[in-house]
């Protein structure tokens, strides 16, 4: 997701517009640009390829400033990360900033060359511009040519309009992508989220899907999607500036890791009832009535409903289908009313996702969405909001909020389980006292952060590395993985250990690391058995575990990742620290950009 900073007021702007941007760098980006118009009109607009601080050294050599501007730090969808493809985009008078993708762009551009335009980039944001402006030269109305422009467009978009010789107005809609109105005291302002707008104001309004908004410096106009004024909520959002800071921490991501006791205990602690040791009822989800679960989601949070998936068939006894979002709906899949489609996103705004969970409302079932954002569009969507409650997650590579997804599906597990007769009253009470203390075994495997260090500098020097895992930990595995690849660079793949020798032991020579995620449990002995098929042809196995599985084996201790004992609910909850410290500190030793790893985005809102 990229950033959107919009204001229009009285006092200068530029700096203003560059610190609402600093807020929503993490989210990940390739260029950055603003355009300001001052109090006569015109518009100065700069641009830079790569951080914001580039951003900075061009105001500093050509200063712009007025008192109305739009800002955006931008990951490229459609044309290269260079100077003339950032935002904004210039058409005539118009000046456009947009996040998503506009999927008729192709055919809209087609006609205005035919009209005589012509186009200094391949991106479909310019597009955007032209039709903006061709409509203006006709009715001589920006407000006219913004609605004549939107009923146009096609595709998933939040934009943000600056209009040259009109320094009182910003024009702003969503269709697919979040968009934020901010109100202050004789300004106004826009935004992809609160985060972009938390240094000026705290009083924001959420646009719905459709909507699109005038804002002046004494008014703000909201519109739906036909055009009829729209009232939406004004909200008090307080976001703290701490929570946009590291503190002592030398990245976000290991702030974030270090955060995971506080915050799955928040959220452990929202869902269960501490003094009877129960999951608080889930009024709204009544369990005996669907035959299924459809369990939907991307990347991490994919991985986190595989664990669940696992969870639910054993505590529930119900029958779980996991799903990859973007795969989902266009292979046409067979679903049934008494199936329960359960979404699982960090942002609540991720495209495919979020299509995802359409496509089941619009068949008839019921959607459940597990989120952190509790105001994004698939919390406000679903039928059934089930929060975690990690806080903002800055770091793309996601950590605390993987945990504490895993924390609130244990808790549906528990819930689905008790409801369906599946588990007793002691049953119940068991698995709620392994979760809570689960921030406490949190906490001890922290501890353990200079043994994954030190293991860490040694996988930087191979070339590739294995994940191997069983059960709930094969999801570990594939996560362990994905977070090596993601931040660090190395080539990773994960495998369920049973599957090695279906073909993977291929890969296996002398000296590659093999992580196998492998707490002891009932699947030990047959863990133990890949993990010596893969020592007997040279390989390093790196194992993270806990006392009973190092006891258990006969891999050297310095090779071990020795993790508290815990509940077997708990585990894998313990068990993402390692493999989070694992990646972090290989990042760390290759000396990547850990919070905003390459070509990799914090939400992502086009599919």
């Amino acid at each position: 997701m990229c950033g959107i900073v919009g204001i229009v007021g009285e006092i200068t702007v530029a700096d203003r517009l560059i610190e609402g941007l600093r807020r929503v760098e993490y989210r990940g980006y390739d260029s950055a640009g603003i355009a300001v118009a001052g109090r006569d009109g015109h518009v100065e607009r700069r641009r830079a390829t790569g951080k914001l601080k580039e951003l900075d050294r061009v105001l500093d050599a050509n200063p712009a400033d007025g008192v109305t501007g739009i800002a955006h730090t931008r990951w490229a969808t459609h044309g290269a990360p260079t100077e003339t493809n950032a935002h904004p985009h210039r058409a005539g008078r118009v000046y456009v900033v947009h996040n998503g993708i506009i999927e008729n762009f192709r055919e809209l551009r087609d006609e205005m060359e035919a009209a005589g335009r012509r186009f200094e980039t391949q991106t479909d944001t310019e597009v955007v511009a032209q039709v903006i402006d061709y409509e203006l030269e006709k009715s001589g109305d920006p407000k006219a040519a913004f609605e004549a422009t939107l009923h146009r467009l096609r595709g998933a978009f939040a934009l943000a309009v600056l209009i040259e010789g009109m320094p009182d107005l910003i024009m702003g809609a969503r269709e697919g992508a979040p968009l934020v109105v901010g109100f202050g005291e004789g300004e106004g302002f826009l935004g992809s989220d609160p985060l972009a707008l938390a240094p000026f104001t705290q009083r924001v309004a959420y646009l719905e899907e459709g909507d699109y908004v005038f804002v002046t410096k004494r008014k703000t106009e909201i519109f739906d999607r036909k055009g009829q004024p729209a009232r939406r909520q004004e909200k008090l959002v307080q976001l703290s500036a701490a929570l946009a800071e590291k503190g002592n921490y030398r990245h976000f991501m290991e702030k974030e890791i270090h955060e995971q006791p506080e915050v799955i205990a928040r959220t452990l602690t929202h869902y269960v009832d501490p003094f009877r040791l129960v999951v608080r009822p889930f009024e709204s989800i009544d369990f005996k009535q669907y035959d299924r679960i459809l369990i939907v989601a991307c990347g991490t949070a994919g991985y986190a409903g595989q664990v669940a998936g696992y969870w639910i068939e054993q505590i529930a006894g119900m029958p779980v289908r996991n799903e990859v979002a973007s795969e989902f709906r266009y292979r046409d899949p067979a679903v049934s009313k008494r199936d329960l489609a359960l979404f699982i996103s960090q942002s609540g705004e991720t495209a495919d996702t979020l299509a995802a969970m359409r496509f089941c409302k619009d068949r008839g079932l019921t959607t459940a969405v597990v989120v952190n954002a509790a105001h994004s569009t698939m919390a406000r969507e679903a039928d059934i909001a089930l929060p975690t409650l990690a806080g903002p997650e800055i770091g793309v590579a996601s950590t605390k909020a993987f945990t504490c997804q895993l924390a609130a599906l244990a808790m549906i597990a528990i819930n689905a389980g008790r409801a369906r007769g599946h588990i007793d009253a002691n049953r119940e009470k068991e698995l709620v006292t392994g979760l809570l203390e689960a921030p406490r075994d949190v906490s001890k495997a922290l501890e353990m952060e200079d043994e994954a260090k030190r293991i860490a500098g040694e996988l930087t020097q191979s070339r590739s590395v294995l994940y191997l895992g069983r059960g709930v930990y094969y999801p570990l595995a594939q996560e362990g993985a994905l977070k090596l690849k993601e931040i660090s660079y190395l080539h990773a793949e994960a495998y369920a250990a049973g599957e090695l020798k279906h073909g993977p032991i291929a890969l296996i020579e002398e000296n590659l690391p093999v992580v196998v995620v492998a707490p002891h449990d009932h699947l030990w002995d047959k863990t133990m058995s890949t993990m010596q098929e893969v020592a007997a042809r040279g390989a390093r196995v790196i194992l993270v575990t806990d006392s009973a599985g190092l006891a258990a084996c006969d891999v050297k201790r310095e090779d071990v990742i020795l993790l508290p004992d815990c509940a077997p609910i708990a585990s894998p909850i313990v068990a993402a620290v390692a493999i989070q410290l694992l990646a972090y500190h290989a990042a760390v030793y290759k000396g990547t950009d850990v919070d905003q790893p390459r070509n990799l985005a914090k939400s992502v809102t086009v599919e």
